[in-house]
């Protein structure tokens, strides 16, 4: 079996796979603040639900963007699991061109989704990514990385409104269900809902224009926490694949096993 762990800044995503398939997934709070010893008491106690022991994991691959934890659980697997765990990092295989000015600032996420989605699509592809920050990424037919786009997700904006105002309230992130709302909360709703999926649909319109493609000749992927509601009205042709990233994970691991 092999254990693979994402970890984003919101959540940690993990799962066990056996060969090729994945047999269970599960999404826990990151806490920058846990120890070794908590992430361990608290992964085994998960696993055990599930009658999987730490003797029973064969292997592990982590990646992350938040550098707190990248001592944390790599010291967390090595404990309670014995093992010493693959991370994605620079000088990692990944049977990308990274044609980025500094290869080392692509974020492993990055690059775990755009190797899974090469491996289940095939390019040209736009991935993106829906969670605490948006990203697009751009990956050539030739496996080249071109590169993409970072912003604020819907979550970080929504945060925003409610703390850097002085009336406006915390809400709920749902899809609405119209453009013209009639109260406060509605019209927050609304607001983020249609500006964040217009804006997604723009970003991809700008990227075929700059890469002179069409939309039937690419296939664009989404994934992440709120990709389903986001891109539900899309007027592309949008797969969503909620287990890109650890799809990803067990491909990289793969390819330097």
């Amino acid at each position: 079996m092999l254990l693979v762990i994402d970890v984003g800044n919101t959540n940690i995503v993990f799962g066990v796979y056996k060969e090729k398939e994945l047999i269970h997934d599960w999404r826990i709070a990151s806490d920058k603040n846990k120890s070794s010893d908590e992430y361990g008491l608290l992964f085994q106690q998960i696993l055990a639900n599930r009658e999987i022991t730490p003797e029973m994991i064969d292997d592990v691959i982590i990646s992350s963007v938040v550098p707190n934890l990248m001592h944390t659980l790599p010291n967390m697997i090595v404990k309670y699991f014995h093992k010493d765990p693959i991370v994605v990092e620079a000088g990692i295989k990944t049977g990308l061109n990274i044609c980025y000015d500094n290869p080392k600032e692509v974020g492993a996420d990055r690059i775990v989704n755009a190797v899974g989605a090469l491996e289940k699509y095939g390019g040209p592809l736009i991935v993106i990514d829906i969670g605490t920050a948006i990203t697009f990424c751009v990956i050539s037919e030739k496996r080249q990385y071109l590169g993409g786009l970072i912003l604020p997700g819907i979550g970080i904006s929504a945060d925003a409104l409610f703390m850097r105002t002085s009336k406006l309230p915390k809400i709920e992130i749902v899809e609405a269900p119209k453009v013209i709302a009639k109260t406060t909360v509605t019209s927050m709703q609304s607001g983020l809902y249609f500006g964040f999926s217009s804006m997604i649909d723009g970003i991809i319109e700008s990227i075929l224009k700059e890469s002179k493609k069409k939309a039937q000749d690419v296939n664009i992927v989404a994934t992440g926490g709120f990709a389903t509601m986001l891109v539900s009205r899309s007027k592309y042709d949008i797969l969503i694949d909620r287990y890109l990233t650890l799809d990803g994970l067990r491909i990289v691991y793969e390819m330097n096993h």
